[in-house]
């Protein structure tokens, strides 16, 4: 099985004080939709969001699918950063530790929903309906984004899938997609702004 990129990178803190006002200004640009700059910052918060994912779940294989989850969060929401609110990568870790935080309670509230539906179906006071309630929101939202990347071209959708759910390079994903790196670039980008437009 491919360990993932972000699953090879090694984990580390957040980034050092004098690189805050540089990675402020990424996000400045993600948040006009540039997509070089989004790499850039990928490049600097994939691993402390791995981490704190990590540190939560215990689990590599969910760690790596959260912070993909986390980091096209920071794509599509770049524009809400506030350099007066605190750092950028103290931003980017609070929406990974809530990501977490939900994934931990969605998966706590279905397992007890079905065992207490196993014991008894017919006894609809048993369990949390606030914790169920957070599971199913959690179930929507995923449709949501299913529903968003099936709003993409194929060759859109197979771009965005194999770099940020996948966690290939985009070398990697024009290699195995056969086409040139340019031509990857452009699919991605196009198809994050249309993602940003769906899910916004």
């Amino acid at each position: 099985m491919k360990t993932s990129r972000i699953q090879r990178q090694e984990l580390c803190t957040e980034p050092a004080a004098e690189d805050a006002a540089d990675l402020a200004q990424l996000l400045s640009l993600v948040a006009h939709g540039d997509h070089q700059a989004f790499e850039m910052v990928y490049g600097v918060l994939a691993a402390p969001v791995y981490g704190m994912v990590l540190r939560v779940l215990r689990d590599p294989a969910q760690s790596a699918e959260v912070t993909q989850e986390v980091l096209l969060e920071v794509w599509l929401t770049a524009y809400r950063y506030d350099k007066a609110k605190g750092r950028p990568a103290a931003w980017a870790l609070t929406i990974a530790h809530r990501r977490a935080i939900d994934r931990v309670r969605s998966e706590t509230a279905w397992n007890r929903y079905e065992q207490e539906a196993a014991v008894d179906r017919s006894n609809h006071e048993h369990g949390s309906l606030d914790e169920v309630g957070d599971c199913v929101a959690d179930l929507i939202e995923q449709q949501q984004m299913r529903d968003c990347l099936d709003s993409l071209s194929k060759l859109q959708r197979e771009s965005v899938t194999l770099a940020y759910f996948g966690g290939y390079s985009y070398p990697q994903v024009a290699a195995l997609l056969g086409v040139p790196l340019g031509t990857v670039k452009a699919r991605i980008r196009d198809g994050l702004i249309r993602l940003r437009e769906c899910l916004t």
